[in-house]
């Protein structure tokens, strides 16, 4: 049997920040990375296009832990303890720059998820930390004063384990095993299958919208994002975040639910009525379907138009009040109904985990069984897409790290 002082389950981003800051704090540990694959860090070399979206630059930690559906109140802690400012600090003394895109997502300056990978590994060898791959664990068995850890060639023992091993349903069984509860997972970050006259042909456009949904107001309105128009529906940040809030109550729905969607952003109802009156007033010669307004993509306004009832060839002076209420709906509450989900390129979230309410958010630590630390997505912690995923594993394994050297 192989001895070491501390074995991380799982060689991915939360995996590999424990160790090597716990390595990194405590020279003398002898630290063990148990990857179940043939390759290390899968999902940060996929991540963000292949870009690896690091973090988010926000900078507040209340702030920051508003972008967890589960996990807000119990971040919010460790947030204090480090969050932005610390993982971009950590980066740029390991000679990684990072920069800030317009949206707030943070990538490194390469453009390429290698740069952490590189790091990561450079920094693990560096330290002297084991890492031995194609090791999928088959059993973990909490003795008196250690663990003992099977796979499925080996069998290793530590004092204390630490899991990191993300959406796992093997692991969340060992866990169970062990005493833990584990909420069951289901798919967040997930687009939106829409089949509907007013968008389709459209795929590509991008614009700025506020949506919510229709079936069940519990879920948060997405607020002001972009949106993306696909040729199986609708995308984007603000159909994105729609789904990682609403996760469980969509799973319960089969998918099949409506939504509302504000093409004008925040302007309500009976403002964009005003506004379609004025046209009336002052481009009353104009043909509505001919020019878009309020900055609108020019085909989503002429489908909107349409829809509307409205034919191609009216002008503004001919249009009927029922016209622009009709239009004035389209455009700020169009309801379109949802058919089905789609993953979100390679980047599959899950909502579930081990339960909050056994874990010591000081520590990262079991209150379940002792030793027992866990980092990532593991927990039933997710959020919405933007680096806030990899905000939390940084966060997880720095905390943890901590634990593990004093």
């Amino acid at each position: 049997m192989k001895k070491a002082d501390v074995i991380v389950i799982g060689g991915g981003a939360a995996g590999f920040f424990t160790a090597i800051n716990a390595a990194a704090n405590n020279p003398k540990l002898r630290i063990l990375i148990l990857e179940r694959g043939k390759e290390v860090l899968t999902k940060v070399k996929v991540s963000g296009g292949g870009r690896c979206n690091v973090t988010h630059a926000e900078f507040v930690p209340k702030e920051l832990s508003l972008n967890y559906p589960r996990g807000e109140k119990e971040l919010l802690g460790p947030f204090h303890s480090f969050m932005t400012g610390d993982t971009i600090d950590w980066f740029e003394k390991r000679g990684v720059a990072l920069k800030i895109e317009e949206d707030g997502r943070m990538f490194p300056v390469t453009d390429a998820s290698q740069t952490i990978i590189d790091c990561f590994l450079r920094e693990a060898n560096t330290l002297g930390i084991q890492i031995l791959l194609n090791q999928s664990v088959r059993e973990i068995e909490k003795e008196e004063d250690f663990f003992k850890i099977t796979t499925t060639t080996d069998s290793f023992s530590a004092e204390k384990i630490v899991v990191a091993t993300g959406s796992n349903p093997k692991i969340w069984q060992l866990l169970e095993g062990l005493g833990h509860s584990v909420v069951p997972p289901v798919p967040s970050l997930f687009t939106f299958n829409i089949k509907d006259v007013r968008i389709a042909n459209l795929q590509g456009i991008s614009t700025q919208a506020n949506v919510k949904i229709v079936s069940d107001t519990k879920v948060p309105p997405s607020g002001v994002r972009g949106l993306l128009i696909t040729h199986w529906g609708m995308s984007g940040p603000a159909i994105l975040k729609l789904s990682a809030w609403g996760a469980r109550v969509l799973e319960t729905l089969k998918y099949h639910f409506s939504i509302e969607v504000n093409w004008l952003q925040d302007i309500s109802e009976a403002d964009a009525l005003s506004s379609l009156k004025e046209l009336k007033n002052t481009q009353g010669k104009q043909t509505i379907f001919k020019y878009a307004q309020f900055e609108l993509p020019k085909r989503l306004w002429q489908n909107l138009v349409l829809a509307a009832g409205i034919p191609k060839t009216l002008t503004w002076a001919e249009a009927t009040r029922e016209n622009l209420m009709n239009f004035a709906n389209q455009l700020t509450a169009g309801v379109f109904e949802v058919t089905g989900k789609s993953t979100f390129k390679e980047e599959f979230v899950t909502a579930g985990g081990v339960d909050l309410k056994e874990v010591n958010f000081k520590s990262f630590e079991s209150n379940v069984v002792g030793g027992l630390y866990l980092a990532g997505e593991v927990l039933n912690i997710d959020a919405i897409t933007g680096g806030f995923n990899f905000q939390n594993a940084w966060t997880g394994g720095f905390v943890v790290a901590q634990a593990l050297s004093t």
